[in-house]
């Protein structure tokens, strides 16, 4: 890597972070991105889990808690106001986080169409796990509509569950927050919510519509796959302590 010529922008790094508290998340991304707009660093991916949390995105406020918030704090849940797009959402164990650090000027895309592509590759990484995907008209995710489900009321919500959400920023050119998709939630945690915007909303995850184990990690590398191939990037895992060098 060539300091002086800065990063052409071939490669996609990707790091598995594991379990990580959301504010520690967020202070990497932030020294991320700034070393992504100075082109110290190529685009890059974090892949982890988080602990208990429900994060506020710009159009969300405490009357999207339908649990108060001293209450989630005293059951372990930490609330977060961020500048992510979108409203409401819940990230633990078992929802596969992903924070692309993206210059979306050198890979062509605009804010619309990176959304777009970063729901396309959940789409194909569910095809790997046999889910059909698909998305719902002005709204960002995936949906998943395809296994029978009796807790399903399909008159309410007709865009089916939700298995992956989408909230992100781009500053300058370079994007950061992103995707939560459910591997193995325990998706009870979003009845303390108005998720997204849309009460009563159902959420599902790839081991209840697969009906078999997944492994959150295992999940990351498809979905890393998937990502490099539609930005035609060169994929590169590497370790956390590599990832500001």
């Amino acid at each position: 890597m060539n300091s002086d010529s800065g990063i052409t922008g071939i490669e996609l790094r990707a790091a598995w972070l594991g379990e990580i508290d959301y504010g520690s998340a967020l202070d990497l991304q932030r020294l991320l991105v700034d070393k992504r707009k100075s082109r110290l660093i190529p685009d890059s991916i974090l892949f982890l889990e988080h602990s208990h949390v429900v994060t506020l995105g710009r159009r969300a406020d405490d009357t999207h808690l339908v649990t108060e918030r001293s209450k989630l704090l005293a059951a372990g849940v930490e609330v977060f106001e961020t500048d992510r797009g979108g409203e409401a959402t819940y990230h633990g164990l078992g929802q596969l986080v992903g924070y692309p650090i993206i210059d979306v000027r050198m890979a062509k895309l605009g804010p619309v169409t990176y959304v777009r592509m970063l729901e396309k590759s959940i789409i194909e990484t569910l095809v790997e796990y046999g889910i059909d995907a698909h998305l719902v008209d002005g709204e960002t995710g995936v949906w998943v509509d395809g296994v029978p489900n009796e807790k399903r009321d399909t008159e309410r919500n007709p865009q089916g569950r939700k298995i992956a959400a989408i909230g992100v920023r781009i500053s300058s050119g370079v994007t950061m927050h992103g995707f939560a998709l459910n591997v193995s939630t325990d998706l009870s945690y979003f009845q303390h919510i108005i998720p997204c915007g849309m009460p009563d909303l159902p959420f599902t995850s790839i081991e209840i519509e697969s009906d078999e184990s997944t492994d959150t990690r295992e999940c990351a590398e498809i979905v890393a796959k998937k990502l490099s191939s539609n930005l035609d990037r060169e994929l590169l895992w590497t370790e956390r302590a590599e990832l500001l060098n």
